[in-house]
């Protein structure tokens, strides 16, 4: 994969500032928004509704600002973003099957052990956010997509053309910069959240390297979501956080 970003002035003090919140903006406003939404979840009938209504809002107008950018820089090719058929079409296939399968059988078992009172790690974190309601399940499903293109768009595509083309970083510096990035998000969960953002992270920028596509990481982020996003709540109820980011992934 090579890319050659070349950023206007205008895209690069958009994109600064999309950064600067992403690195210290959005772990506050997501602590206080998932705060609220915990809450107020057992009390207030639509609690969830409107998180998820703002979730969607929320991370299409992120993903506008990296359209923007694009269309501010008529030097830069949306290839450079990473909105581009992926190398090997085939390969990329076979991926998106494989982790489809994984997800259906991983997400089986977690529900069943959450269905059976037995602990599901990770799962009392994003407690609040599990739907209960057909609407929510659906809504669930939304926002699922939504965070799988849009994150996608904005932590990968984005976030890696700035390292390239503003940074002046090679390629894999650039990803491992949007993975720091991504592992803020998790610092709600401590040391293990951090870890398991990372992880992912990892996982999704080399997805996204390895095929010079967005299409591969989309697919498998959207994939991990929908399992997480659509398991039961979990009984007993344990340990529930304050607070958690703006779902972005498993």
């Amino acid at each position: 994969m090579t890319i050659s970003p070349d950023f206007s002035a205008a895209s690069t003090a958009v994109t600064a500032a999309l950064g600067a919140y992403l690195l210290l903006g959005e772990p506050w406003l997501g602590r206080r928004v998932y705060g609220s939404l915990a809450r107020r979840r057992d009390t207030e009938p639509r609690a969830l509704v409107g998180y998820f209504t703002f979730v969607l809002v929320f991370w299409w107008a992120l993903a506008a600002l990296a359209l923007v950018v694009l269309l501010f820089s008529p030097a830069m090719a949306a290839a450079d973003l990473g909105i581009a058929a992926p190398e090997s079409p085939v390969t990329t296939a076979v991926i998106v099957v494989l982790v489809g399968a994984v997800s259906v059988v991983s997400g089986r078992k977690m529900r069943a052990l959450a269905e059976g009172g037995k602990n599901v790690p990770g799962l009392a974190s994003i407690r609040a956010m599990l739907p209960r309601t057909p609407q929510e399940r659906r809504l669930a499903v939304a926002v699922a997509v939504t965070d799988g293109i849009c994150a996608e768009l904005v932590y990968r595509g984005l976030l890696i053309a700035f390292g390239v083309g503003v940074l002046g970083l090679n390629l894999y510096a650039a990803a491992a910069l949007s993975v720091l990035a991504y592992a803020v998000a998790g610092i709600y969960q401590g040391r293990s959240g951090v870890i398991a953002f990372g992880v992912v992270g990892v996982l999704l920028a080399g997805l996204y390297v390895s095929s010079g596509s967005l299409l591969l990481p989309i697919a498998v982020h959207i994939a991990l979501t929908v399992r997480d996003l659509t398991l039961p709540v979990p009984e007993p109820i344990g340990s529930v956080p304050a607070y958690a980011p703006i779902p972005k992934g498993s």
